[in-house]
């Protein structure tokens, strides 16, 4: 396993921006998408400061799709997971989310009912 850790700064308009650190050269960074390399990232040293490089990459427009996509930013040498970025679109995505809010309502509902009875139950006047 590298020693190497990236921390995003940024994702804006499709660009990832973040900042990777590790000792000597850097890892060559690919995004992996459906188990499939879609891009590599750049990276630039940065100036003054050893051990630190700017890194950036375009995500293809492939990725935008209906639901949830997942893109993992490894290293090609070793295959580590660096970072991941999630993205959520679509229609079927507002129909799950509506689902679930429905059901987080009932589970609620559920509980104060539980609880209304627990404490009549439990009333000592």
């Amino acid at each position: 396993m590298s020693d190497a850790t990236l921390n995003k700064t940024r994702l804006k308009a499709g660009r990832y921006e973040g900042l990777l650190n590790c000792a000597g050269t850097p890892p060559v960074v690919e995004a992996v998408h459906l188990d499939r390399v879609i891009a590599r990232a750049e990276t630039v040293e940065m100036a003054g400061h050893p051990g630190h490089h700017l890194l950036s990459l375009d995500l293809p427009a492939a990725v935008l799709c209906d639901g949830v996509q997942t893109v993992q930013l490894r290293s090609a040498e070793d295959g580590e997971i660096l970072d991941r970025i999630t993205v959520l679109a679509g229609e079927p995505l507002d129909e799950d989310i509506r689902a679930e809010v429905a059901f987080l309502r009932d589970e609620l509902d559920l509980l104060k009912r539980a609880f209304r009875r627990h404490c009549t139950e439990t009333d000592t006047d």
